[in-house]
Formats: C-alpha cells, structure tokens, sequence
C-alpha cells in the first residue's frame, strides 16, 4: 500500500530545508523535477521515482487537516507538503517518512502519520546511483494497462489532491478509467466520489471476507482483462448477471445523521465585468447564515473565501472549464465542487453542494424556496434539484451502504417556464401546484416533493414531473 506523509509546518519549508529532507537518502539519489517544477521526485538508477514531493502549499482555511487527515494543524495560516512514496518499492516509504519528520522539525511543526515519520536517520540505498528523471513519470499512478490507471492511497479521507486531479485529467485525455484503490478504513472525500461516475472508474476497497469490493455500490471485484470488475455470483443463471454484494458493504447503522444536497445549474450572459461564484455564496447564506469558509481548485481547500479571486482563476484558465471545491467551516460541515465552462449560451456554473446535519439538527428545509428565489432573480438559475439522505454528518463517504437520497424539490428557471408551452409547466400530474418565485410576469417555479428519507416513493413523482415537463 502506497503511504503519502505530510508535513505541516507554521513556516514555508524554504529550499534548504526541502533539499535536506531530499537528501535523506544519500548523495546518490537525484533531485528532479516534473510538473513545471512543482513536483521534486527522488529517484533510483533506474529512473523510478521512489518518493514525489509537491510544492509547499499554503492553507488559510481553518479545518482541512482535521476534515482530511483527522489530526490538529498549526493556526491558519500553514504550510502543507505532500511527500507520496513509490509503491513496491522497499525503501520509498522510509525515504517518505524521513523526508517529513525532517521537514516538520526544520520548520517548526509536525508530520502526518506519526508512524511513519519517527526517524531522522538517513536511509541507506546502496548501488543506487543519479539519473535524469524520466520525462513521463506520474506521481500519482500506481499502475496503468490499456483500460484503466490505478492508484493505490492509504490515508484517512482519500482527497482530490492536485495529484489526484492531474491524473483524472490525464486519464480522460487517455480515454482511461480511474480505478482508486484502499484500506477497508479509509473513506472519500465528496469531490472524489462525484468523480468516479463513469464506467470503468471506481473505488476498490480491500477487503478480508471478499478480497475485493466497489466501495460506491458493494459489487465484489476481481482482477481480470487488465482492470476490476465486478465477478459473477456462482448461483447466476446463463441469463443472470447478478454480483455478489460484499458482506462489510451491508454493515451499517442508523446513525440519526443527515445531508441536504443541491444541483442546480445557472448561464449567465458573457460579459467581462461577470462575477462567479455568487449563485453558490447565496445558497450557502440562505441555508447556513454565512459565507463558505474557502475554496481551490483542489484539496485541501487553501484560500479563504473570494468571489474576485475565484472569479479571476476562471477567466484566466478560459476557454478551458475550471474545477472548484468550496468548504465550509467546522461547526457546519459543508462542501461543494463547481464548474465554470464556456458554452453557447453563456458561462454556465454547475453546482454540486451538500451540508451535514447530526441527530437533533434539522435542515434548514423552510429557507429553501427562498434560496430558489434568490437563484431565480438574481443569479439566471436554470434548474434546481433538492435531496435528503441519511448520511455521514461530516460528508466524508464511507465503504458502507449509505440510503439513496429523496427529493425535496425541483426549481425550473425562470426562462425555461417561459420557453415550455401553454401551462404545460404550472399544471402538472402532481397533488401540489408549483410555488411561483420573482416576479407574476416572468416567474420561476418550484414544485415542492414529499422528501421523506425512509420513502424512495418520491422519485416516482419526480419522475412523473419530469416526463411531464419534456412533454412525453
């Protein structure tokens, strides 16, 4: 199993410091560098990167290494450096950990996991000599075939680090899958889960009982024709293609927490004096009372909350679509990704945001149609669809089945009222009438839903609502 360690340090590891922990080694390890030089690797005689180290990143965001690692970082702000070692190579863990503890010492914190960063000693690697660093080496692949790329992590919440979110990338310019592979202890980070939708990506968690299971659907896999797939349960038919579900997948118990998820998606007109972000920002006072804590374009999420810096990213990355998470603080957990692309209509912004509610906490369910309305009137809100499901209050997602969620509403646009023929969009097959938002003459419409977590009977309507809506 591959081990990342991670140095949290209140001072920025300057370059003689980073050079010691590279050194760790001995002389004959080479110091390269990929990525635009963003990442520093170690390597053997061979070219194999034993331990990739990715530039210092500052946090300014309160909680990220508790949400992400489960330990207590410096006061904000602080430095976070990623060191991952090689898999299947003996002494890459040791160079990783010895690299971290003497980072974290030099600099003045510590490093994560303590285990693995005890000792300061220099690694011995004898017969190892420099070499150049081979051009197309990527840190956070573990193995690649003609399907799919594998990554092997070990860490509490497995994160859309920066390397994580170079690989899907360089996976989906492959035409590749992302298979994630785990301890049965480790769980996913909500910006990670949403990432792994498309066949043949998918999370693989080990597994006693079952050698292998799908952490997202239970399915016991197996290595076979170059990637994890689901095997046949031995009592399937000729024309069953039922998969055993793994036994730990079942093992869960009401926990009397919950989450409130939001999609919604808004097209503003183009324009250069546009700022982004503030569809989310709104929602996120209507239901909460503040403002989201921080945001990057991976995890953790460093900077702390900006609409013009965020806004600033996305027009300097155009046309290309840029990928945001957005955090929330620690008292109300909370956690959205958003995507900014250019399209014909306009800068489209598409949502994805999910807020935590332990036993005796209740969703803000009264303050939704408000927050449709702002999303109405104030932000060319397109469509909206609000669910409820028992889950984790904290949003990480466990290898454990977790209850489908149920709708609560659905908000169609004001212009999309507009464009739907006669009243085809105010009488539907529905028991409740729409509730009109913004104006009589040019409203949006939401259409409430039962959103009972323990009755799935909710997607019936929905789905009623919809074949109605298209006219089917």
């Amino acid at each position: 199993m591959t081990k990342d360690v991670i140095a949290l340090t209140p001072r920025m590891p300057d370059p003689l410091t980073v050079l010691a922990g590279l050194l760790s080694g001995g002389p004959d390890k080479l110091v390269g560098t990929t990525g635009e030089d963003a990442v520093v690797q170690l390597c053997d005689e061979e070219g194999r990167p034993l331990v990739s180290v990715e530039a210092p990143m500052l946090v300014q965001v309160t909680g990220e290494a508790e949400r992400l690692l489960g330990t207590t970082a410096p006061p904000v702000p602080y430095w976070w450096t990623e060191a991952r070692a090689t898999t299947g190579v003996q002494e890459a863990e040791l160079l990783a950990g010895t690299f971290g503890a003497r980072v974290a010492t030099m600099a003045g914190g510590h490093a994560w996991p303590p285990e693995a960063t005890r000792s300061l000693a220099v690694v011995k690697s004898e017969g190892v000599r420099a070499v150049p660093t081979p051009a197309a080496a990527q840190p956070a692949v573990d193995a690649l075939t003609d399907k799919v790329a594998v990554i092997i992590q070990d860490r509490p919440v497995i994160a859309m680090t920066a390397w994580l979110a170079d690989a899907f990338r360089a996976a989906a310019n492959a035409e590749l899958g992302i298979q994630i592979v785990t301890s049965p202890g480790a769980m996913l980070s909500p910006a990670v889960r949403n990432s792994l939708s498309g066949w043949p990506s998918r999370w693989v968690v080990q597994d006693e009982k079952d050698g292998y299971y799908d952490g997202l659907s239970g399915a016991v896999l197996r290595w076979q024709h170059g990637m994890f797939a689901p095997v046949e349960s031995p009592d399937a038919g000729p024309d069953d293609l039922r998969t055993p579900v793994a036994a730990s997948y079942g093992e869960v118990s009401d926990t009397g927490e919950c989450q409130l998820a939001l999609t919604f998606r808004t097209v503003h007109p183009a324009d250069d004096r546009l700022v982004l972000g503030g569809a989310l920002e709104a929602v996120w006072q209507e239901l909460t009372g503040t403002d989201p804590a921080g945001w990057g374009t991976a995890e953790p999420a460093s900077l702390p909350w900006s609409l013009r810096r965020l806004t600033d990213v996305a027009f300097e990355r155009s046309p290309e679509p840029t990928w945001f998470v957005v955090v929330g603080g620690p008292d109300r957990p909370g956690l959205a990704t958003l995507r900014v692309s250019r399209t014909k209509g306009g800068v489209e912004e598409e949502v994805t945001l999910a807020f935590g509610y332990g036993p005796g906490e209740e969703p803000p369910l009264e303050a939704l149609p408000r927050a449709a309305e702002v999303l109405a009137t104030r932000h060319h809100l397109q469509s909206m669809l609000v669910q409820i499901r028992k889950a984790r209050r904290d949003l990480a997602v466990p290898p454990r089945f977790e209850g489908p969620g149920v709708p609560v509403a659905f908000v169609l646009g004001a212009e999309e009222v507009r464009e739907m023929p006669g009243d085809r969009a105010r009488r539907t097959p529905l028991a409740e009438p729409p509730v009109q938002l913004g104006p009589k003459t040019r409203p949006a419409l939401y259409y409430p839903l039962p959103g009972d977590p323990s009755d799935l009977s909710g997607w019936q309507d929905f789905e009623r609502l919809m074949r109605h809506l298209k006219g089917a």
